[in-house]
């Protein structure tokens, strides 16, 4: 393949994504975390201090609340970030459009994230790995997925992938343009999300210790990747010192430390526990990685091996190690979306190895791409909530929350309450704030909480978020209360996320 097919190539899987992810923004609304997360960049965007829950860093954020400042919403005041969210959402009485533009802000960051899994596997593998390895990160539903919602797993994805990527490339012409380069970057990951400060050095020490290159030409310009990352976070937080510099960047770190400490209410193949589990992401991936793109990565790992590439192995081994020892908070496979620049890298080896060894394994990786392709547009536009085969009829039972109902499909269970003309519904809804605003409008029925025991006569409806982790408020009940839900099926589903049942 020619560097020109390359690229045309590349820019036309791109457009294609682009396309997909924009087709979406009218279908869902606001998931359960996006308006916080659009709040707090109207906070920081308006130049006041950024204290509005500094868990997380104020890039990502400020790139969401960019497009309705642009179209005239502005900061409020507030500094609970879901209600600046919501306010920043309902400017000039057109939710949806705010939604978009608020949604468009992330776009650039799977455009960075592309184009570092393209430069990466262009590098070390040539032009048809890297055609490959883009087709695969494309086309995956997980990626398409965050990469149209407001909230900040797509940049991570983005700006971690591209740190590595400069890592690489200052580590073997390590002069000073490349070093301000990688610094850049460096502060890029910091200033989008704090996974960032773990996933990043665990990689690199994973790197390190597997491939063990020669640091000696590097340590001379290592002063400038630290002064410039250092400076240009600092400049994130506006120059603000109290004390130390950037104090809302320790204090969102400490933050981070606390919650992964303390844990999250989480679901795994029906249990529930609030530190995690070891094996939360192998089974995550297992299920949400189109079966397609574990063969080629299974296929891809050998031939990197044998071509003694070890980058993208070492970068997607440092984080999921990381995520499997340290993390407590296990709430989707998003949270380690990164390890999937370096899958894809692999991914893309893989394809390009088959493609050239003959007739018979040409074919079959043609087979497999084409049934990744296929599996990924029959996924639209519900790419959240995509399973693989593995995970059979009831997904639900192995995971919810993000990888499933995330709150996402209220504005389709209203649509389907207006055509059933619903008057009043038994729900208990994982998304209260978007129903309580079309229920404002006229929109949505009046609603009364879910009864666990029996259903209550006409529509009953719930989220299935809400059933399976918190068990319609019933969790860690002794003994435990069975549920209706359990014994009679629902007459309908909406969208991926929500159950309907009537009872006459």
């Amino acid at each position: 393949m020619s560097r020109t097919a390359s690229i045309g190539g590349f820019l036309a899987l791109l457009i294609v994504a682009t396309a997909r992810i924009v087709a979406t923004y009218s279908v869902f609304n606001d998931t359960v975390d996006e308006s916080w997360h659009i709040g707090c960049g109207m906070v920081w965007l308006s130049g006041r201090v950024y204290d509005c829950n500094p868990e997380h860093p104020p890039l990502a954020r400020g790139m969401m609340a960019l497009g309705p400042y642009l179209a005239g919403a502005r900061d409020i005041g507030e500094t609970r970030g879901a209600v600046e969210g919501r306010a920043v959402l309902n400017h000039g009485g057109n939710f949806d459009r705010m939604l978009a533009l608020a949604r468009m802000g992330i776009l650039p960051f799977f455009w960075l994230a592309a184009l570092a899994v393209y430069l990466w596997t262009r590098r070390g593998l040539g032009e048809p790995a890297a055609f490959f390895a883009t087709l695969c990160f494309t086309m995956f539903p997980s990626i398409l997925a965050h990469a149209g919602l407001a909230t900040t797993d797509m940049p991570a994805v983005g700006s971690i992938g591209a740190a590595f990527l400069a890592m690489l490339v200052w580590l073997e012409y390590p002069g000073f343009k490349l070093a301000v380069l990688f610094g850049a970057s460096l502060a890029l990951a910091a200033l989008s999300k704090f996974t960032s400060l773990a996933f990043l050095p665990a990689a690199a020490l994973c790197f390190l210790i597997w491939v063990r290159p020669s640091l000696k030409r590097a340590l001379p310009t290592a002063a400038v990747v630290a002064a410039c990352a250092a400076l240009m976070v600092w400049a994130g937080y506006r120059f603000h010192f109290n004390r130390v510099p950037a104090p809302e960047l320790w204090q969102g770190i400490r933050d981070v430390i606390s919650h992964n400490d303390t844990g999250h209410p989480g679901y795994l193949l029906g249990q529930f526990g609030t530190h995690g589990w070891w094996y939360y992401y192998p089974v995550a991936m297992a299920v949400k990685t189109p079966l397609a793109l574990l063969v080629l990565i299974a296929v891809g790992i050998s031939a990197c091996w044998k071509r003694r590439v070890f980058a993208p192995l070492a970068f997607t081994l440092g984080i999921l190690l990381f995520a499997a020892i340290f993390s407590h908070i296990n709430l989707g496979i998003r949270h380690i979306l990164p390890a999937y620049v370096g899958l894809c890298v692999a991914a893309g080896a893989g394809a390009a190895w088959m493609w050239s060894a003959g007739p018979v394994p040409r074919f079959i990786a043609g087979a497999l791409l084409l049934w990744l392709t296929v599996s990924s547009a029959r996924s639209h536009p519900d790419y959240l909530a995509y399973f693989n085969e593995l995970a059979g009829k009831h997904p639900e039972n192995i995971l919810v929350d993000s990888d499933l109902d995330w709150g996402q499909d209220m504005k389709r269970l209203a649509a389907r309450m207006r055509q059933l003309d619903v008057k009043d519904l038994a729900f208990d809804p994982f998304n209260g704030a978007y129903i309580e605003e079309l229920q404002a409008k006229g929109q949505f029925p009046a609603i009364h909480p879910l009864d666990p025991q029996a259903p209550s006569h006409g529509w009953n409806a719930a989220s299935i978020t809400m059933l399976k982790l918190w068990r319609m408020g019933t969790r860690g009940a002794n003994p435990p209360v069975e549920l209706w839900t359990d014994r009679i099926p629902p007459t309908e589903r909406v969208g991926r996320g929500v159950w309907l049942w009537y009872v006459p």
